[in-house]
């Protein structure tokens, strides 16, 4: 059965207003490049995933507050088995990940969002800040070919900021064997709790798949994969430019 156009709740809007609007007053969000974004039609957002995972979600708000268009994401099967989260994702939109789903949103003419890096993106340590790790993913890319979707990068370089994570072989092991995060990392001082920064959202030039061609796909697809990374890392190197950046047991020093 087709998917449904999706249209958040009202009530659903109001709790994510409530728990994202401080989060967007303590980092002083802002969004650069939003009128990328075409206004109609199926459009594939590929997103830089950091450790702390709420910066998308506050884009998600900033988006469908400005244009009225809300994003549906692909989420990791663990959030679809954990009680509460599972029902509270959907509220939002967000569907378990399969190339099938990813497919039926963009049918529909609605905003797709992706991590092509995934888990395993947002659990670098703080030495790969500012980079992807999508090592030889193309699924995203496949679906945007033989889809049509006009292709959107979007990043928050200084979400990378917002913890220290630790190199760690347990980290590595937990994910390889479990696919289950298990980052080592702090935020303010000693604490969980994340780091002050000011962050910016940036959003790339739209990115136009060729008609797909079967016979050619392969090479096609690695075209706009590269394409598409290309775009995401001259977005992680937008760092606001004056701003402080947070560097492990140093604290703040100036760029």
């Amino acid at each position: 059965m087709p998917l449904a156009p999706f249209v958040p709740k009202p009530a659903v809007l109001r709790r994510a207003r409530r728990v994202l609007r401080p989060l967007q007053r303590y980092h002083r969000h802002r969004v650069t490049g939003l009128e990328n974004i075409p206004a109609t039609g199926p459009v594939l957002l590929v997103v830089h995933h950091s450790l702390a995972t709420y910066d998308a979600f506050m884009f998600g708000l900033a988006l469908v507050e400005a244009t009225g268009r809300t994003i549906r994401g692909l989420g990791d099967d663990m959030i679809f088995k954990t009680p509460g989260v599972s029902d509270m994702m959907r509220a939002i939109g967000v569907v378990p990940a399969s190339p099938a789903a990813g497919m039926e949103v963009l049918a529909a003419g609605e905003l797709l969002g992706v991590a092509p890096g995934g888990m395993w993106e947002s659990l670098r340590p703080s030495t790969q800040r500012y980079q992807t790790r999508w090592e030889t993913r193309t699924g995203f890319a496949r679906l945007a070919l033989r889809a049509g979707a006009t292709v959107v990068a979007v990043a928050c370089p200084r979400a990378d900021e917002l913890y220290t994570v630790y190199p760690s072989r347990l980290t590595d092991l937990v994910y390889k064997r479990l696919k289950a995060p298990l980052p080592i990392a702090r935020g303010l001082g000693p604490t969980a709790l994340p780091r002050p920064v000011q962050l910016t959202h940036y959003v790339s030039p739209p990115i136009h798949p060729p008609a797909h061609d079967p016979a050619r796909e392969d090479d096609q697809l690695l075209w706009l994969r590269d394409q598409v990374e290309a775009a995401m890392e001259a977005l992680l190197q937008r760092r606001a430019p004056g701003l402080p950046v947070w560097r492990g047991a140093e604290g703040l020093l100036a760029r």
